[in-house]
């Protein structure tokens, strides 16, 4: 197992590059501080990456540019601005998130069992690191495509607050680092922060920024079905608005369907690049979606980016 790094706290985001791939190189910028945490995304050209499905869940493949729409703030965009479309099937990193606050005390067994059937669903070229996160973020485990938890994770107890917002900024910063074109954060949580620094807005800001997908697990459940609506809510929003999914279930057969569902999804989604036609950069939310020209199936992908800001 290769030697742990020191551990970096959120406070201490600092610039890094994202390199998308040979043809197509996105400059990111990620940083973080306390009272004014920062994104920006410097660069023109905004990247989608697409899941396409059909009613029955099942990824479909074969679609050409002319089957998709793409719109920015309600305006469809040009398919002369659209600067690269495919289909990937591409490793993909992820970064894996055990909350270990006292609120997970009687469900963190659950929690590492979850973990360990993501990591199960691996393929050989994808990688994945494991952070827990209780009052403080610590890593796991490196980047490896091993299928099992380091020892470590079987000795840790649950305490103190949640810092899930912080916990997400710095999964997204060390995603930052990856080459992978497909990342992902998954998030095994009852979702409630009690103690981030970072704003649960500019942790979303953070995964955008890099592209990450986040698959949150709602760890609130239990066996009685009862489960916290709040924090649902929170994790689900986060889902949604990054192109990822919600699961509502933190264990059974559902979850293991769930887990080798998103890694075979992450190796199989359309990217669609294009240069925004309002160049302003001011900061701004835009809103993005895509349409088909099929309505038998059912597309994903995140809600909208930040545009820089000078």
């Amino acid at each position: 197992m290769p030697k742990r790094p020191p551990m970096f706290s959120v406070s201490l985001l600092r610039p890094c590059l994202l390199f998308l791939s040979a043809f197509l190189t996105v400059p990111v910028l990620v940083q973080a501080q306390q009272d004014d945490e920062v994104v920006r995304v410097n660069t023109d050209l905004v990247v989608l990456n697409v899941t396409v499905t059909d009613k029955m869940g099942a990824y479909v493949p074969g679609l050409h540019l002319s089957d998709f729409k793409v719109y920015e703030d309600g305006k469809e965009v040009p398919e002369k601005v659209i600067s690269s479309f495919t289909l990937h099937e591409s490793p993909f990193a992820s970064v894996v998130l055990l909350d270990t606050s006292g609120s997970m005390e009687t469900r963190l067994t659950l929690g590492r069992s979850a973990a360990i059937r993501f990591l199960d669903g691996l393929r050989e070229e994808d990688v994945a690191a494991v952070y827990k996160f209780d009052y403080r973020i610590e890593q796991v485990q490196d980047f490896a495509s091993g299928r099992d938890l380091a020892p470590m994770a079987f000795g840790i107890k649950a305490r103190g607050m949640t810092t899930l917002y912080d916990a997400i900024a710095e999964a997204a910063k060390v995603l930052a680092e990856r080459q992978e074109l497909r990342k992902a954060i998954v998030v095994l949580s009852d979702g409630m922060d009690t103690s981030s620094k970072t704003s649960s807005g500019k942790a979303l800001d953070f995964a955008l920024a890099v592209g990450a997908s986040i698959y949150a697990v709602d760890m609130s459940a239990t066996d009685s079905g009862h489960r916290d609506n709040q924090s649902a809510m929170i994790l689900k929003s986060f889902a949604e608005k990054t192109g990822g999914r919600f699961v509502a279930t933190p264990g059974g057969p559902a979850l293991r369907d769930a887990f080798a569902s998103i890694a075979q999804e992450l190796g199989h989604q359309y990217t669609i690049a294009f240069r925004p036609q309002d160049t302003a950069r001011d900061g701004r939310w835009r809103a993005l979606e895509v349409k088909l020209s099929r309505p038998d199936l059912v597309v994903r992908t995140r809600k909208g980016y930040r545009s820089p800001k000078r």
